[in-house]
């Protein structure tokens, strides 16, 4: 089975293994883990900010965030296709009792025109808008790097109408890899930063909520009260901090496969690329609603040894991984286009 469900999926090498085996560890809620602190202290480093906060997964790390910046009541802006409007339960209304204000941007990408009048006028009949939250790279954007022009621009307009901003970048480093902007870069821009360690960079868990020194203290008790305090964490700690000293320059294999995949569904009558440019690691393709449903191709992938998932009722999603071999994902391809055409027989 060539399992392109996801970049989670990955199972952690011997050596990363090994590195967790081994890993000094303390109780990180009482006062400090050792191999914790390295982890975020190097973080911290790569993306030139002063303190990071490792927490359990990007879903709390992004909810902390949004927390940590909005009081109840609040609002914040972010795109329609975003992962904290879509994939996180309405943390942000059930945790924080905060307000999202969604912009749907061209291709999943929020411009800075879309933002003009969008922060409400101080008055009690209005929210108090606070926050603007990017993602990069944008998942349902099938893995779209931001222009990183529009990035300075969004982020410029916000510091200069009094919000802050947040990056959900749990693929962050796909987009460095890709783009060649590095990550401190990026970061600048933002006054918190999220990074996942278990999606392209291949650690089990974990998440990391980057920022100044002084959020800390706040972003330490919002951890608590979700549930995120970690005791000897190290062990977990270690595999993340594994992953991001040897794991990064090989996302470029990731967006490779990517790519063999992406040029065999262009070649299919009624299957579209949305977008047609694959950026990095996520492919994403629309079926004619005359040839077969998402899930209909899906269940006839997995019959034949590919394991994808539905995206909508007319969408596909594949994701490379460090697991998948270009050999694989030329295999994968043609188990593609083989069934593919068999539907397109039929319809």
């Amino acid at each position: 089975m060539i399992d392109l469900r996801s970049d989670t999926v990955t199972q952690p090498s011997q050596a990363m293994r090994q590195a967790m085996a081994t890993a000094a560890v303390g109780d990180d809620v009482i006062d400090v883990d050792p191999t914790v602190e390295k982890l975020q202290c190097t973080i911290a480093e790569m993306l030139g900010k002063p303190a990071a906060m490792f927490m359990p997964s990007g879903t709390m790390t992004n909810q902390v965030a949004v927390r940590l910046h909005c009081n109840p009541g609040d609002e914040f802006i972010c795109e329609s296709g975003c992962h904290i409007y879509n994939y996180e339960q309405g943390g942000f209304a059930q945790l924080s009792g905060l307000v999202a204000k969604t912009v749907t941007g061209p291709g999943n990408v929020m411009l800075l025109e879309q933002l003009d009048g969008l922060v409400h006028p101080d008055n009690e009949h209005a929210v108090h808008t606070r926050l603007v939250c990017l993602e990069n790279t944008h998942n349902r954007g099938g893995g779209v790097v931001l222009p990183y022009d529009g990035v300075v621009e969004i982020c410029e307009w916000a510091h200069q109408n009094g919000l802050k901003t947040h990056l959900d970048g749990a693929r962050l480093f796909n987009a460095v890899v890709a783009s060649g902007i590095e990550a401190d870069q990026w970061a600048q821009h933002f006054d918190t930063i999220s990074v996942c360690f278990s999606k392209g960079l291949g650690a089990p868990v974990g998440s990391a909520l980057v920022g100044d020194r002084e959020m800390m203290y706040d972003m330490r008790r919002h951890r608590k009260l979700f549930g995120g305090g970690m005791r000897q964490s190290g062990v977990i700690a270690a595999g993340a901090l594994f992953a991001i000293e040897n794991q990064v320059s090989r996302l470029a294999e990731d967006h490779h496969t990517a790519q063999i995949i992406a040029a065999a569904v262009s070649t299919i009558e009624g299957f579209h690329l949305e977008p047609e440019q694959v950026d990095t690691n996520i492919v994403l393709f629309r079926i004619n609603r005359d040839i077969c449903s998402a899930q209909e191709m899906c269940d006839a992938l997995y019959q034949a040894g590919i394991w994808v998932l539905p995206f909508s009722r007319e969408h596909v999603r594949a994701v490379t991984h460090l697991h998948i071999t270009a050999e694989q994902a030329e295999s994968a391809s043609r188990v593609i286009q083989q069934v593919a055409h068999e539907f397109l027989a039929k319809s």
